[in-house]
C-alpha cells in the first residue's frame, strides 16, 4: 500500500512534552511532504492555536482542526469545511461550566476565547503549561454568550476545564442529552463539538475533497480524542507514551513524543 496522508495529533505525538517539534521530527515531516505525501495535523487545537508552530509547519495545506470541527487549507486561509454548534447549545454549555466555575475556552473558526482572569488562574484547572500559549493568542472576553451571539456559525468547539474530574463529570452529565460530540481530555478537559464530528470524521471529509481512499492514510495519537481517528485510518499508530487503551487500537506502537516517535512511523509506512 502506498500511503498518502500521514494526520498527526499534536499534543502528546507532534509534541514533545515541553510543546515544541524538535528539529528531527520537523525534518522528517517537512521531507515527507516533498513525497507527495500530504501531511496534516489531527488536533484538537484551532487555527489559531496552531500559529507557534507556522514555522515549522510551513510546508502544512491542509489541517483537521478543532476535533473535526473545520478542515483547514492553510494556504488558501479558508476552510474546506465547517461544522459549528448551534446557539442555544453553546449557551447551555456555558452555563454549565459557570455552574461549575470551569474554565471556559471557545474556539471559532479562526479564533480561541477565554476570560483573561482564567489564562492567569490555568493552573487551577491543571492547564498551566498551556497559559503561555493562551496569554499570546487568545481573545479575552467576559460574556461568552455576547461573543457567541455576535459571531453566529463561527463557534465550532467549546472546551470547559475543570477544577478536579468529579467537577468534569457532574457537566457531562448535564450537558450528555445535548447533540454533541464529547471527549474527555487533558486531566479535568470536557470537549465538545457537533453531533458526528471528531478528528476521524474530518480526515474522512479530507479524504473525500482530495479524493483519497481512507485506507490510504496513516493516524497518528496518543489520546482518547483519538480514538475514533485511529480506528477509521488505514493504518492505526500508537505513540509509546500512549495508555494501555489507546496502544490496543494499534497496527503499530511507536516511541514516545519525546524520542521523535513520528520519525519511526515514517520510516515504517512511508
Amino acid at each position: 500500500m502506498k500511503y498518502k496522508i500521514l494526520a498527526l495529533d499534536m499534543d502528546g505525538t507532534l509534541l514533545n512534552s515541553q510543546k515544541k517539534i524538535s528539529p528531527k521530527t520537523a525534518a522528517a515531516i517537512s521531507e515527507l511532504s516533498k513525497r507527495d505525501v500530504i501531511v496534516a495535523v489531527s488536533t484538537g487545537r484551532g487555527v489559531a492555536e496552531l500559529q507557534d508552530y507556522k514555522d515549522e509547519l510551513k510546508f502544512m495545506h491542509y489541517g483537521v482542526t478543532s476535533s473535526g470541527g473545520a478542515v483547514y487549507d492553510f494556504f488558501k486561509k479558508k476552510p474546506v469545511k465547517v461544522h459549528p454548534i448551534q446557539t442555544d447549545i453553546a449557551f447551555e454549555i456555558i452555563d454549565a461550566g459557570i455552574s461549575e466555575h470551569a474554565m471556559i475556552h471557545i474556539l471559532g473558526l479562526t479564533s480561541s476565547v477565554m476570560r483573561d482572569e482564567d489564562i492567569k488562574n490555568a493552573a487551577d484547572f491543571q492547564m498551566s503549561i498551556y497559559a503561555p500559549m493562551y496569554d499570546r493568542i487568545c481573545t479575552r472576553c467576559n460574556d461568552f454568550k455576547n461573543y457567541v451571539s455576535e459571531n453566529p456559525g463561527e463557534i465550532i468547539k467549546i472546551n470547559l476545564y475543570h477544577r478536579s474530574p468529579d467537577s468534569r463529570q457532574r457537566n457531562f452529565e448535564r450537558l450528555k442529552h445535548l447533540d454533541l460530540t464529547f471527549a474527555f481530555a487533558e486531566t479535568t478537559a470536557l470537549e465538545m463539538s457537533p453531533k458526528g464530528v471528531s478528528k476521524a470524521s474530518g480526515l474522512i471529509e479530507l479524504c473525500d475533497f482530495l479524493k483519497i481512499d481512507i485506507a490510504e492514510t496513516v493516524a497518528v495519537g496518543d489520546a482518547p480524542n483519538d480514538i475514533e481517528v485511529l480506528k477509521t485510518a488505514g493504518i492505526a499508530a500508537v505513540m509509546g507514551n500512549a495508555t494501555a487503551e489507546i496502544k490496543k487500537l494499534a497496527d503499530f506502537v511507536t516511541d514516545d513524543n519525546d524520542h521523535d516517535g513520528i520519525v519511526k512511523v515514517i520510516e515504517k509506512y512511508f
